[in-house]
């Protein structure tokens, strides 16, 4: 392929208009990942327990993980609505194999996803830097940090209030913003994104690299 016609596919990539090709690709990874946050749901409990133990807004570190869909739907499709898609997808199919949350579950998917929506569109949805995958983290940890203290943590003292708030957005840039980033990189290294802006900017950087 020509560096034109990649350039050309990179950039009807990001137009606006979605392709089928993004929305079978929002509910595949809003499923994978709902099945993913399925487990956290499990392995969480003792991380959580721990550290609530020693300080009891530090649990909040362990909700980041939930914001994952958000980020890697906005970094991956850069369309309009993707992270928010991915997001709510992947609450609403843990809600179908535990239900564990509730519809309160679904609430924290929809604010999350709120969350890194912002982010993407701050940049018109066209940077998958780990700038932006950080934002959308920092975003989603805030939006469900706020959401929390009038469903979850209503008894907390103003104090540990703005802790749980200022942990749970610490947490999303950690581990959903800097770790999504990462799989997606990884992915898009390993040409599995080829369809998508990040997957052909990989290529070119491939492709760009002197070989020995």
């Amino acid at each position: 392929m020509s560096t034109t016609s990649t350039t050309s596919s990179t950039t009807n990539a990001r137009g606006s208009g979605w392709r089928t090709v993004d929305l079978v690709t929002t509910a595949v990874l809003g499923v994978v990942v709902g099945v993913l946050f399925v487990a956290w749901t499990y392995a969480a409990v003792g991380p959580t327990t721990a550290l609530g133990g020693v300080f009891a807004p530090l649990g909040a570190l362990m909700t980041a993980p939930w914001f994952l869909g958000g980020v890697l739907g906005g970094l991956i499709i850069r369309k309009p609505g993707a992270a928010l898609a991915v997001e709510l997808v992947a609450t609403i199919v843990e809600l179908l194999m535990i239900s564990r949350w509730g519809m309160l579950g679904v609430g924290s998917g929809l604010v999350q996803g709120l969350g890194a929506e912002l982010a993407f569109a701050l940049t018109r949805y066209r940077s998958s830097s780990l700038g932006t995958a950080a934002l959308a983290g920092l975003l989603s940890g805030l939006f469900a940090g706020v959401y929390e203290l009038f469903v979850y943590v209503q008894a907390y003292t103003p104090a540990f209030k703005a802790a749980h708030v200022g942990l749970t957005a610490l947490g999303g840039i950690v581990l959903a913003g800097v770790l999504g980033w990462l799989l997606v990189r990884a992915l898009a290294s390993a040409g599995a994104l080829r369809a998508f802006p990040v997957g052909a900017q990989a290529r070119e950087a491939r492709l760009a690299t002197p070989r020995g």
